[in-house]
């Protein structure tokens, strides 16, 4: 059963000025420390921080609050599984958000598609409620 889906599409240049402008500041409000170590192990960085950033926006809106009711950048994580496929950690706000729309029984699972082809990233999200304990 699908609970959300969110999409977003962002201009990369549009995150390497705000990095040129905010620098620190503005990484350290927006990603988690997995999330910047990665991106600062990539050859283009920059693309990976906007792919992540444009994640961060699908998935607060397949939770359908967007970045309030307690959602916050930093509840939203990217991270990859051993696989290496992506997916989303939540924490705080956006954690008990899923918690709450999730039905009992069922367990959450959060698909993420990640993409750019610049000047242009992409990420889509897919919630659904599948059989199983709540986690």
């Amino acid at each position: 059963m699908i609970l959300g889906i969110g999409s977003d599409l962002i201009d990369i240049t549009r995150i390497e000025r705000t990095i040129a402008r905010y620098g620190e500041r503005f990484l350290n409000r927006v990603f988690t420390d997995i999330e910047r170590a990665k991106s600062e192990r990539r050859a283009n960085r920059i693309a990976s921080y906007a792919k992540r950033y444009a994640a961060k926006e699908a998935c607060s809106k397949a939770l359908g609050t967007g970045f309030r009711s307690g959602v916050y950048w930093r509840d939203l994580g990217v991270v990859n599984l051993a696989s290496g496929r992506p997916s989303m950690v939540l924490t705080g706000g956006a954690l008990r958000r899923l918690q709450a729309m999730t039905p009992p029984g069922m367990t959450a699972r959060i698909d993420l598609s990640l993409t750019d082809e610049p000047p242009l990233a992409q990420a889509v999200v897919v919630i659904t409620a599948v059989p199983g304990p709540v986690a």
